[in-house]
């Protein structure tokens, strides 16, 4: 079923009960956003935003994000002819992708407060150490991030992440994150210090890995062939966590469609990093998650909820006493 503005789909919703919507931000009558709220507060179900690429429609999708959308593609803005076949590739995938994801009722966001006095109290016991953490996810991955790093404590190691997501909205999602969290959150460049306090975002359209000289590590920027169909990849992130950093790192694989990351975590695993997954039931999509546990190289699998504190744990069981 097709519909022209929000409140002939409203009414098609009812008679045709779709699977999946898909959900342009800029509509007639009532915008995207406001209609997907609504669908959300009263009929959960998966939907694709169609997003165009200006900042102004990064920010927009990364709330429509935020609502509960499962996904988004965005409208080619050049080359027209060629952008389409390739947006309806996307659109399919993707369409296909959000019909076997877990769509939750939205509830009014929780306060994190109390996780956040109680990890803070966790983490007073940790030394300044060496230890890089490295977060790899996809679909779902934007709000799964957002509830891991905003309970963290500012004196957290060093976190190197890669997430699947366009140019421009890697910088607008690093920004957000930002303001929400305690520590420092910034869309990667080339040469940036790894340093405790501060979580670097792979962006978009380039390969994030680490680096070291020396005492001090620093990630690398670049445009080689995608991985696993994507750049950024995950797996080109953890396997130069698994040959700069080895047992002093620690790995995290959270809700997202595919395998990548599966590979380069088992590499992790035996370079003697500690692994963790994010349970079936609080992801999204148990796609890239599962790849990894399959693959052995995941040490627990645990709730989205428990993997902060679980990190520190194991932070602080590698800290110099």
């Amino acid at each position: 079923g097709s519909a022209p503005d929000p409140y002939v789909a409203r009414d098609k919703i009812k008679t045709l009960n779709p699977d999946v919507l898909t959900l342009d931000v800029e509509m007639p009558k009532m915008d995207g956003l406001t209609f997907l709220q609504k669908l959300m507060a009263s009929r959960p179900m998966p939907v694709v935003m169609v997003s165009s690429l200006t900042e102004r429609g990064a920010a927009t999708t990364l709330q429509a994000l935020e609502s509960g959308a499962v996904d988004f593609v965005t409208k080619p803005t050049v080359d027209i002819q060629h952008g389409l076949s390739d947006l309806a590739e996307q659109i399919t995938s993707k369409v296909k992708i959000a019909a076997q994801a877990a769509v939750k009722k939205r509830i009014a966001p929780v306060d994190c407060a109390d996780r956040i006095k109680a990890l803070a109290a966790q983490s007073a016991m940790i030394k300044t150490t060496d230890t890089i953490i490295a977060i790899g996810a996809s679909t779902g991955g934007t709000e799964a991030l957002r509830e891991l790093l905003e309970v963290l404590p500012p004196n957290t190691p060093p976190i190197i992440m890669t997430q699947h997501m366009p140019e421009r909205f890697t910088k607008s999602f690093a920004d957000r994150l930002n303001e929400l969290c305690q520590i420092q959150v910034k869309e990667a460049r080339e040469g940036d210090s790894v340093i405790p306090g501060q979580a670097l975002l792979a962006p978009g359209n380039y390969h994030m890995e680490l680096r070291r000289s020396g005492a001090r590590y620093y990630v690398s920027l670049n445009q080689e062939p995608p991985m696993n169909r994507h750049r950024p990849s995950v797996d080109a992130m953890f396997r130069s966590v698994a040959r700069y950093a080895g047992g002093n790192s620690l790995g995290v694989i959270l809700t997202g469609m595919g395998n990548d990351g599966a590979a380069g975590m088992l590499e992790m695993k035996k370079a003697g990093a500690f692994n963790l997954a994010q349970d079936e039931t609080s992801c999204v999509v148990f796609g890239m998650p599962k790849e990894a546990i399959k693959a052995g190289g995941v040490d627990k699998v645990l709730p989205l909820t428990e993997i902060p504190s679980a990190l520190l744990s194991q932070v602080r069981m590698m800290s110099p006493h």
